[in-house]
């Protein structure tokens, strides 16, 4: 589908608004334009529809499980409920725990922290850091760069015959890259873990967002998100799955909500009895807006219809593909191939720019804002460059030396509140903005 053919079928509009789909931002080149947000990937925008249910309980916010009051009693009931709301979201099971944390990289902490003595972790080099770095305690086994979904598999295959089968083994993976955009084979993965006794956690957080997350029928012992990038405001997260490690560790942080009773002992010490179900890692007064902001969220995106919002997406992706097609200067990254199926995130490199100065162009002269860097995947990134992903290097094509090909590249991302003008403006600033740099030097 060309942007042509994009411009013309009105009947794919953003189907859910959001929040600053009216901001409009200064150009360098004098006057303003509506600012496209096509930065998804790291920050949502959060729907409209969320922030007038948050605005609607704001006035009765009060204390969760302690209050003996009515806004209290509100307020429990209205983050219980989302507990539940998320539960169904995910497709969780019968014994089942919904967590709610700061994000996905505490989501995924948390975990780490429970993992059982001697647990080993694999996990590809290909994760987000958030994926990739908290299982400080464990003995980890990092994968290489899969080149197809079939050889990911193989990949954890071998790696999980060759472990202790005496150690209790965790695989941590992503359901979507967050810089390719491309999904893994969640159910394969989860189904060769399980065959040689290991665990499965899925980071959902570049996934959820565009398709349906179920613990039950991916098979996965567990699911970590954000918020954030489920179109919800606020710092919440969420750990859902299995309760076997959650309840056998101590808790992620030790504090009033956590504790069930707490007495002092002759000696001047303290016993503490922990609670066994969510609230152990639940410590403190909890988010509830951010819980009641995330189980909107998952309610708009359900009764939008993933179907619907996915079928979409696809038009989009296939506009800027097929948009710079023509444009030898643009090559776009890829673990599997330029047909694999992916999410609405597109990383690319433009021959003859620098990453964070392409950026910097696309805000400054067309109001459109891209992320640029390694994403906080540096592995990845340099993998997909041809570089060394064991070398360190900064996070920004300013990192270069002078006369060193910088290791960078510049992504794009949308979802539910694009509309299609942003998508056409985006294409048009890249072509023209490689066009003027060809001009130039000939």
């Amino acid at each position: 589908m060309s942007v042509s053919t994009v411009a013309a079928d009105r009947s794919v509009r953003a189907p859910l608004p959001v929040l600053g789909r009216d901001v409009t931002v200064p150009l360098v080149t004098g006057g303003e334009v509506t600012y496209a947000a096509l930065d998804y990937a790291a920050s949502a925008p959060a729907l409209q529809r969320v922030w007038d249910d948050v605005a609607a309980y704001v006035p009765y916010y009060g204390s969760v499980h302690r209050g003996a009051g009515y806004l209290s009693q509100l307020s429990t009931d209205l983050f219980e409920n989302a507990r539940r709301t998320v539960a169904e979201f995910l497709g969780c099971r019968t014994g089942d725990q919904v967590v709610f944390t700061r994000s996905t990289t505490d989501s995924l902490n948390l975990l780490a922290a429970a993992l059982p003595d001697g647990c080993e972790v694999f996990v590809f080099e290909t994760e987000h850091h958030a994926s990739l770095l908290p299982w400080r305690g464990a003995r980890v086994t990092c994968l290489d760069a899969p080149r197809s979904p079939r050889q990911a598999v193989r990949t954890l295959e071998r790696a999980l015959a060759g472990r202790d089968p005496h150690r209790p083994a965790l695989v941590c993976v992503t359901g979507a890259s967050n810089v390719t955009g491309e999904l893994w084979p969640v159910r394969e993965l989860a189904e060769a873990a399980h065959a040689h006794g290991a665990r499965i956690v899925l980071d959902a957080a570049q996934l959820a967002p565009h398709h349906p997350v179920s613990v039950r029928d991916l098979d996965v012992d567990w699911v970590a998100f954000s918020g954030h990038k489920l179109y919800a405001p606020f710092g919440s997260g969420v750990l859902a799955g299995r309760a076997d490690w959650l309840r056998a560790a101590e808790p992620y942080l030790a504090g009033g909500g956590a504790s069930r009773t707490v007495t002092r002992r002759a000696d001047g010490g303290v016993d503490v009895e922990w609670h066994e179900g969510a609230a152990r890692h639940e410590a403190g007064s909890p988010n509830v807006i951010g819980a009641h902001a995330i189980a909107s969220a998952c309610k708009a995106l359900t009764d939008a219809g993933f179907d619907t919002l996915a079928a979409r997406e696809q038009r989009l992706i296939r506009a800027v593909r097929e948009g710079l097609a023509d444009v030898p200067e643009v090559r776009f990254l890829s673990l599997f191939g330029d047909d694999a199926p992916r999410v609405g995130v597109l990383s690319f490199v433009v021959e003859g720019w620098n990453s964070s100065h392409f950026a910097a162009a696309l805000s400054a002269e067309y109001g459109i804002g891209v992320r640029d860097g390694l994403f906080c995947a540096h592995p990845l990134v340099r993998t997909l460059l041809g570089g060394d992903p064991q070398v360190q290097g900064d996070c920004g094509a300013l990192g270069a030396a002078p006369g060193e090909r910088p290791l960078s590249a510049i992504r794009v991302s949308f979802g539910v509140g694009t509309p299609d003008e942003h998508v056409e403006r985006f294409v048009r600033a890249v072509r023209e903005l490689v066009q003027d740099t060809s001009t130039r030097r000939g």
